[in-house]
């Protein structure tokens, strides 16, 4: 299987299995275009290529079938025989902490319910929060390194409780030979200089929450009272990157229908100094005036590539900053298992609520029938548990023959059981938005390689 596309002058060519990027001039990709899915050249394909003369054609046949033989393009799938290990036991490697089950924003577009997650407003104790670091280590088998996100509503109100288990996760390390990272997200509200400072000793990674232009941001990312929180958080941001010396943390925003000129939002955020930005999609119930929808995926995909050229014109003019959905690795990137599998949630990366609730991800936190255990007793058993187990780009039809199955890796399973109550049939609006972001890195590659 290969995937051929053009943009911005580029002839783009991506053998799916191999991971082989190719750039062809014109001759050879409509030639290339001449031959059917399994590799076979169509000679009545050939026969209508009648705008180069045959020299041409048969240089460029050569190229291709050279490619063909040294298995860079229409290479078979080396992975299905695989699968058997794939589906075995996992051990937990990750928890997602909600250290509070509350807000001091009203964002407009907030899954979570300001906070709520569809129960109360409540936030985490130090008695959970340590019986989380337990049920991590006890469940991470002979792993040792291991991930703890602290999250919310918003972290920071309850903070001393994020110190605490930290300190005792700390205590445990050193007893059980595990070792802890830590990251935190905040929308920055509360972000003194003492947290800041407590956060850049101990967090490995911070994500702020700015979702770029005032204006944009001010719409959708209110206070309680109904007003804006750009001006607030926005010196707090600055401080704290600044006294990261720029290191491991994310500018994060949300795009919804509002702003699909998110570009613009993208490059605000670069103009203020921030080089490590993501500015992500919204994932909105439908028809809440926030959803991105199918009329919307043209405009969509015209910002990405409009901001993918931008992108580069500014990295060439010493205007450097990374954006998150335009990274690739072609020469390593994940492992087999994760491009084949994913984020793991449900079984290497679980979420706990403020009483202790242990839930397949963040996004699935509320929704009882997917509750999976607590941090007292472990997981329940909950047969669902098993559906996420099993899933994979292998086991989603859609996905099975799509060319960018291995750089989604089937997708959000929180967004595909929100829009069609099945964490096997990818959410097709992402599935379009993730498979034009992939163009888009490629091209990026393809410019940085010249």
């Amino acid at each position: 299987m290969i995937h051929a596309y053009k943009l911005h002058g580029e002839n783009i060519v991506l053998d799916i299995c191999s991971g082989a990027v190719h750039l062809l001039d014109d001759i050879a990709y409509d030639v290339l275009c001449c031959y059917d899915s399994d590799g076979t050249l169509n000679p009545n394909k050939l026969k209508e290529l009648t705008k180069y003369d045959e020299t041409q054609i048969n240089e460029a046949i050569t190229e291709i079938e050279y490619l063909i033989d040294n298995k860079m393009l229409f290479t078979e799938d080396p992975y299905t025989g695989m699968l058997p290990a794939w589906t075995k036991e996992t051990v937990v490697k990750a928890l997602c902490l909600h250290i509070a089950h509350d807000c001091n924003l009203r964002c407009s577009y907030c899954f979570a319910g300001t906070g709520e997650y569809m129960g109360h407003r409540s936030l985490m104790s130090l008695e959970v929060g340590k019986k989380a670091i337990d049920f991590l280590i006890e469940n991470s088998g002979h792993r040792r390194n291991l991930e703890i996100d602290f999250f919310g509503g918003e972290p920071l109100m309850n903070f001393e409780v994020v110190k605490g288990i930290v300190e005792y996760a700390r205590k445990r390390e050193k007893e059980s030979g595990k070792n802890f990272r830590f990251t935190i997200t905040t929308n920055a509200m509360l972000l003194d200089e003492e947290k800041r400072a407590y956060i850049n000793e101990n967090m490995h990674n911070v994500v702020l929450s700015l979702d770029g232009r005032k204006e944009v941001n001010d719409a959708v990312r209110k206070r309680v009272d109904g007003t804006g929180s750009y001006d607030r958080i926005l010196p707090l941001i600055k401080k704290m990157v600044e006294e990261r010396a720029g290191k491991d943390y994310y500018v994060r925003g949300t795009f919804t229908r509002k702003n699909l000129d998110f570009g613009t939002d993208v490059l605000h955020l670069a103009d203020l100094g921030f080089d490590q930005i993501s500015v992500e999609p919204v994932v909105a119930a439908k028809d809440t005036g926030f959803d991105i929808r199918t009329e919307d995926l043209q405009a969509v995909c015209d910002e990405y590539e409009r901001l993918a050229k931008e992108y580069v014109n500014r990295r060439k003019n010493g205007q450097w900053f990374n954006f998150f959905h335009f990274m690739i690795d072609l020469e390593g990137g994940p492992c087999i298992a994760k491009r084949l599998r994913g984020c793991g949630s449900g079984t290497e990366y679980l979420a706990v609520t403020p009483e202790g609730e242990l839930y397949p991800c963040h996004q699935f936190v509320g929704h009882k029938e997917f509750m999976l255990g607590n941090v007292y007793d472990g997981l329940n058993g909950n047969p669902i548990r098993e559906s996420f187990r099993e899933s994979n780009v292998y086991t989603k039809p859609q996905c099975n023959s799509c060319w960018a199955k291995f750089y989604c890796s089937g997708g959000c399973a929180a967004n595909a059981w929100q829009f069609n109550k099945n964490i096997k049939i990818p959410y097709e609006i992402g599935c379009e938005l993730e498979k034009k972001r992939v163009e888009c890195a490629l091209w990026i590659k393809a410019q940085e390689s010249k």
